[in-house]
């Protein structure tokens, strides 16, 4: 009893990590341009220099991972007939948690005729990592979106496979307030879910693209397009459903999801190529 008093009183204390950060845009001299943004805490963007007519952000968590307990909001909303690319500065990192679950979440907004690119870097899960992320989606009318998350179970260099890790991960996006997407993923830390032949089938990378197109026929044609990229024989698919296009893709390490999503990121990207991050 007294073991346990101690480490509830440890547990209490611990420092936790909250932040919120969020941008939003605007059109001027046909380019997409800041319009304001908000940083509290452990969460920041910065914007770097580009020569393109979209907006690049760039979420940072200077806490420099997440644990048990860690509140983190991000938002960003896009000006019509705007183009934003959002990003991460690395891959984000997800601890072992002493009991409490972190979490993450995301909404974002894109005004009519606009296009969004949620490109974040891949979460890499650790060893008694709990992780609860939420991404919330609004298109306005003739609004596109490509979107990605891409989930590493453990270090690829240090040969960990974080079995005991545990994430929910759960999309909703909308189309002019009417759902036309929704998937919830779940880790529960069992090796069924790591092993069966039907889920992860010993892979420990895994990544979900959904492009969100203005038509059912744009989503068809790109459909077809992407199919064409995919490595033969490899654990990774697509297939069209009215507006959305959806893609995923397993493999045993990192590296070799990259290198499976990265063509069908740079297809569907509003502006044909990946934020400079991605390739360093």
């Amino acid at each position: 009893m007294l073991s346990e008093h101690i480490e509830h009183s440890i547990e209490s204390k611990l420092q936790r990590a909250r932040g919120a950060a969020r941008v939003s845009t605007k059109q001027f001299d046909r380019a997409t341009r800041l319009d304001t943004l908000y940083q509290d805490g452990c969460c920041k963007i910065r914007l770097p220099r580009t020569h393109s007519t979209a907006l690049e952000a760039v979420l940072i968590n200077t806490a420099g991972g997440i644990t048990g307990g860690d509140q983190l909001s991000w938002g960003g909303a896009v000006s019509a007939g705007g183009h934003m690319v959002l990003t991460t500065q690395a891959c984000e990192r997800s601890y072992r948690s002493t009991g409490d679950t972190a979490r993450v979440e995301t909404r974002l907004a894109v005004g009519e005729d606009a296009h969004l690119d949620w490109l974040p870097q891949e979460t890499i899960l650790f060893a008694g990592s709990k992780l609860n992320r939420r991404l919330e989606i609004d298109l306005a009318a003739g609004a596109t979106l490509t979107a990605i998350e891409a989930v590493l179970l453990g270090r690829d260099a240090m040969g960990e496979e974080a079995r005991d890790a545990m994430l929910r991960d759960t999309w909703r996006i909308r189309r002019e307030g009417k759902l036309i997407h929704a998937e919830a993923t779940l880790l529960s830390a069992q090796d069924v879910e790591r092993d069966a032949i039907s889920l992860l089938a010993g892979n420990r990378a895994f990544a979900t693209i959904v492009h969100i197109a203005a038509s059912e026929d744009r989503a068809e044609a790109l459909c077809a397009q992407v199919r064409a990229l995919l490595p033969e024989g490899a654990p990774i698919a697509a297939s069209a459903n009215g507006e959305r296009l959806v893609i995923r893709a397993m493999a045993r390490t990192g590296l070799a999801l990259r290198k499976m999503i990265v063509p069908t990121l740079l297809h569907l990207s509003g502006a044909g190529t990946l934020p400079r991050l991605w390739h360093l």
